[in-house]
This record gives structure tokens, sequence and C-alpha cells, in this order.
């Protein structure tokens, strides 16, 4: 399996892209900086990195070129990368801001990197699963709560906006070889994206990257070919399996 997993330097992308690796497929992981991903790729078994502004069509599809030759193909695309609200304000988790307080240039990179950075690279990329007879894209979200949640604007409304283009592109996708999947962590994960100083609610633990790990490598697998259009959350994977079996 050939895998391009975005934003794959840190967070959920790079334990997304050390399962995988470590699984035997091929990965490509892209960064902002073209340096740093291919630092971070030097730490993989036979992955390579690609410098990617999901935010620039000239960029995506450079890179996207880069990662197809490398690896010979694309067989999965992990559309992954984003920024939180950190970037908007970075004490969000205890000094929420309403939306009209939010910076108009702030509002537009949150959306421009997670919802039209989705876009920009499966438009990128689909024309060549559909050319080479199918593939797999798998859209990273976020649980429904945050997309509704006290000052989570512009954050909630990129995720929500990622999810819709999601179900969009399964709907058009449908029959055609390439599948359209969904996966979240399942909650709170412990991310650059997270306030440094940021304290787990009493009761309640956040969740490691590494969580990202069986679902996506699951994903990737034979057992996963022509799953079309589902929505996984991974503290719910096993049940979800286990479910999926049972209606079988």
């Amino acid at each position: 399996m050939k895998v391009l997993v975005t934003g794959g330097t840190s967070g959920l992308g790079l334990a997304m892209a050390s399962a995988l690796a470590a699984t035997g497929a091929t990965v490509a992981l892209t960064g902002r900086s073209g340096e740093r991903a291919e630092s971070v790729a030097a730490g993989l078994p036979g992955a390579t990195g690609v410098e990617m502004d999901v935010r620039d069509e000239s960029s995506v599809a450079r890179a996207v070129d880069r990662a197809w030759s490398r690896l010979g193909g694309i067989d999965m695309l992990v559309n992954n990368a984003g920024i939180g609200m950190r970037t908007v304000n970075p004490r969000f988790m205890t000094q929420p801001q309403g939306f009209w307080e939010v910076p108009s240039d702030a509002f537009r990179a949150v959306i421009d990197t997670n919802l039209t950075g989705y876009f920009l690279v499966a438009r990128e990329i689909t024309p060549r699963m559909l050319a080479s007879g199918g593939g797999r894209i798998v859209n990273i979200s976020i649980n429904h709560s945050t997309m509704r949640r006290a000052g989570f604007v512009p954050y909630g409304p990129s995720r929500a906006g990622s999810e819709a283009l999601s179900r969009i592109m399964a709907a058009d996708l449908r029959g055609t070889g390439v599948t359209v999947n969904l996966l979240l962590p399942g909650g709170a994960t412990l991310t650059g994206m997270l306030p440094q100083d940021v304290v787990a609610p009493e009761g309640h633990g956040f969740l490691r990257p590494a969580v990202m790990g069986p679902p996506i490598v699951w994903l990737a697998s034979d057992d996963a070919a022509g799953v079309h259009d589902e929505r996984i959350v991974a503290t719910e994977f096993e049940q979800w399996l286990r479910d999926g079996e049972s209606r079988r």
C-alpha cells in the first residue's frame, strides 16, 4: 500500500504515518517545511518527506506529482493537515472568544487550511486514482460536539465543512472504485493543537495520537476494500468492527 499522509510531521498525522510504515506501507508524509518533512520521514522505514502547503494550489500539484513519482503511484490519501484554535486564540480552552471577536484573517487561515486544503489535495489526486482503477481517501474529522462548541469559531465550522465535503465526495465517487471514509480520534487528543498549559477535566484524560493507528492500518488493508462512506471513531473502532461483522 502506497500512502500519502498530509500534515504528517507531528500529531495525528505522524502517528498514522508511523503505524502504516510499521506494517509495511510505503508512506509519503507532507509538511509546509520540506526539510522538516524529510527529517521526520527519515525516522520511519521506507518513508519519504514532501513539502506541501495545502492552501496553495500549485504547491499541492507539485507535491502530489513528487509523491506519486517517488512512491510509484498512490493507493491511499489521508487528508489530515490542519491548524487548530491555538492559531486564533492561544487560551481558547480557558478564555473562549465569541465569534464576533475572531479576526477575519484568522478565520480565513483556518478555513483555507482545514477545508479548502482537503478539497485541493483530494481534487488533485482523485483523477489519478480514477485513471489507475481505484484508490482510498480517508478524511480526518472531529467529534460533532466540537463543531458546535462555544468559542470554537472558526475551527468547528472548518471541520463541519470538511465532513460535509467528505460525504459529498463519497456520493460523487460511489461505484467508481475510489472509496471515501471519515476517521476521527473520539475525543481531545494530545497534539500541538492543545494549549501547552491545558489540564484535562477531572475524570477525563486526553487521548494519545496512537489511537489512530489501528483504524488507519485497517483502512489500508484488504479487509477494508470496498468500505465506503463510513464514519469511524478510533476509540470505538473495535466495537465498530464487531458490529460490522454481526451485520454481515
